[in-house]
């Protein structure tokens, strides 16, 4: 049997991380191995701990979430960390994601979905809410100006281009095959390298760098 994913919970509310706790440990191939009440007792316990992922609350005493994700993230060999917020179009959300969190949950979410998203991410996919997620930076965008576009983007073939977009928009892998005539693993293998050309780490990330430069 596999070692299950290991997780952290940093959340100041004693009794939601209670909730979440029981739901991830029902699960054979998850494992939560310590819960912190905010930011700063976080970063420490992910050092003591070395998580695969952590649960990360944004609106936090003593340290926010937002604060606390850019530490951990600096970290060498750092966990993915994934922001909880209560609405979706919550900014420091969306700053945590441009930081390098790998997306984010609604406290709300139903038990599968937040089960599946935790899978998801440590699998690497980090695509959490590709919908929401592209309506918060869209919404982010209105207030904002675009950063000039890096050279790097130009070292994308036109086919890479038209994939770029298309995940920029939250379609996912098989979604893209269907619109391209594409094989998914064609399609995963253009999204490794777009990913790799542009230093992005994972589909989260694609998001942010489009609305980052103003491209969709």
């Amino acid at each position: 049997m596999s070692t299950p994913v290991r997780i952290v919970l940093v959340d100041d509310q004693a009794l939601f991380r209670a909730g979440i706790r029981m739901v991830i440990d029902s699960q054979p191939d998850l494992e939560v191995v310590g819960e912190a009440s905010d930011g700063r007792e976080g970063i420490e316990l992910v050092r003591a701990t070395r998580p695969d992922l952590v649960l990360m609350d944004v609106r936090m005493p003593v340290m926010d979430g937002l604060t606390a994700t850019a530490e951990i993230l600096r970290e060498p060999e750092p966990p993915r960390v994934v922001v909880l917020t209560t609405f979706d179009l919550d900014e420091a959300a969306a700053r945590a994601i441009q930081r390098g969190a790998s997306g984010f949950l609604l406290k709300d979410s139903e038990p599968e979905f937040l089960l599946s998203a935790i899978r998801t991410v440590h699998a690497g996919s980090a695509v959490i809410a590709a919908e929401a997620t592209r309506e918060l930076f869209a919404h982010i965008a209105e207030n904002g100006t675009a950063e000039p576009v890096p050279a790097r983007f130009g070292e994308l073939t036109e086919r890479e281009r038209e994939i770029f977009f298309l995940a920029a928009a939250g379609l996912s892998n098989s979604e893209i095959a269907a619109r391209e005539y594409l094989s998914e693993a064609t399609v995963k293998t253009h999204i490794s390298r777009i990913l790799t050309k542009l230093s992005l780490r994972d589909r989260v990330q694609l998001v942010v760098f489009a609305y980052r430069h103003g491209l969709v």
